[in-house]
């Protein structure tokens, strides 16, 4: 029965490692097919107007010039500024995938509407108890050379953007 049980779960944490390896990123375009609507609280328009959506476009100005020659191809500024990870598309800041992970996961409607099972296809738990909170600080942070000390809760007032009820 131990052996069985064993070969169970390694069974499951070898299938959720290879779903998790599939998740790729598609950038916010796809994102925005689904999230513009009135049903879905308009959550494209609301990162559309944030800062987020022109992170990346900032690493270009003189003003990050100043403080960085090359801003916008440098590792650390892009560390925050832009999804980085392998993609195809153009980088749009910090998008829907740099908080929530790769989009390609949320195609499957049986994970987009279950917190748990998009958890199982790591997928990132921003509902849990500070982990907005922790996510936002990766950045927000002293390392940054433009920091100001972070308020959290005003921050999220203006960032959040939930899913309707109803």
């Amino acid at each position: 029965m131990q052996k069985t049980i064993s070969l169970l779960l390694a069974l499951f944490v070898l299938i959720s490692f290879s779903v998790i390896a599939q998740n790729k990123y598609v950038g916010v375009k796809l994102c925005k097919a689904c999230h513009q609507t009135e049903k879905q609280g308009k959550q494209y328009d609301i990162w559309q107007k944030s800062a987020h959506a022109k992170a990346f476009e900032t690493l270009k100005s003189a003003a990050a010039e100043k403080l960085k020659k090359g801003a916008a191809e440098s590792p650390e500024c892009l560390e925050c500024h832009a999804l980085t990870a392998d993609v195809k598309f153009t980088p749009d800041g910090v998008q829907c995938e740099s908080c929530h992970g790769a989009g390609s996961a949320y195609k499957n409607m049986a994970i987009m509407k279950d917190q748990k099972k998009a958890i199982a296809a790591g997928l990132n738990d921003l509902f849990a108890k500070g982990a907005a909170e922790k996510m936002c600080v990766t950045c927000h942070n002293k390392k940054s050379p433009t920091y100001k000390a972070f308020k959290f809760e005003e921050m999220w007032a203006k960032i959040k953007h939930p899913t309707p009820k109803g």
